[in-house]
């Protein structure tokens, strides 16, 4: 494992359990392309809005890096976020694996995957567990989500 972007992906995580979401932010290169099964495209100066975000505010969040490797250009780890999902009061423990690319010292690009039916199984309970595999309940969250990272950070101009 190149040690420098291990270090890099243990800070993100620490930072992720701390709260901290302009230190996750600042492990990006201003370019950055993120993208997970909610935010699907996030990039530059949205995909640290979205960490600032989801970090800000009450909330009972609990980050666990299970396990990570890296070498000069790319990287991956394993994840847990527990947390209570606060549009339900439903409390959420969402298993992770992500995978980077690294520039210059930073993250050019993070992809997280998990299952989104699970997850919309804990989160929104039996909606989610009868429709949460579906197209249209998975659209209906993402359209929530960029709508309440468009209230958070007002409009941004991409890159």
């Amino acid at each position: 494992m190149t040690d420098a972007h291990g270090l890099l992906i243990e800070r993100f995580y620490r930072v992720f359990d701390e709260g901290d979401g302009d230190a996750m932010a600042a492990c990006y290169a201003p370019g950055v392309h993120f993208s997970d099964p909610v935010f699907v495209d996030l990039r530059g100066d949205r995909a640290g809005a979205m960490w600032r975000m989801l970090t800000a505010g009450p909330g009972d969040l609990r980050v666990e890096l299970l396990g990570h490797e890296a070498d000069e250009a790319r990287g991956s780890a394993h994840w847990r976020a527990h947390y209570t999902f606060s549009q339900t009061g439903r409390p959420v423990v969402n298993d992770v694996h992500a995978s980077f690319r690294f520039a210059d010292g930073l993250i050019v690009e993070h992809r997280d995957t998990f299952s989104f039916h699970r997850w919309a199984r804990q989160a929104l309970g039996p909606v989610g567990l009868l429709l949460g595999w579906t197209p249209l309940v998975r659209s209906a969250v993402r359209r929530k989500a960029a709508a309440r990272l468009e209230e958070f950070t007002g409009p941004l101009a991409e890159p």
